[in-house]
């Protein structure tokens, strides 16, 4: 079983929507880590997305991650 987990990006680099290797600096409730955002291109700062493993894999609604973010404490 896999887990993904929500975090909000803070700043993204490479903004050529092109580049393979888009990576964003993203929140886990003040932890941040380096989150490669090529499966998810319409990721934006300020934007909360589910990571699994160093990828994000969906952008999803604030509301979402912080009851996800509950279920986790």
């Amino acid at each position: 079983m896999c887990l993904a987990v929500p975090g909000k990006i803070i700043m993204i680099e490479g903004l050529d929507r092109s580049e393979l290797l888009r990576t964003a600096r993203v929140d886990f409730n003040g932890t941040t880590a380096n989150v490669s955002i090529m499966l998810t291109p319409e990721a934006k700062a300020g934007d909360y997305v589910l990571v699994h493993a160093g990828q994000s894999l969906e952008v999803i609604e604030s509301g979402d991650a912080a009851e996800i973010w509950k279920y986790l404490a």
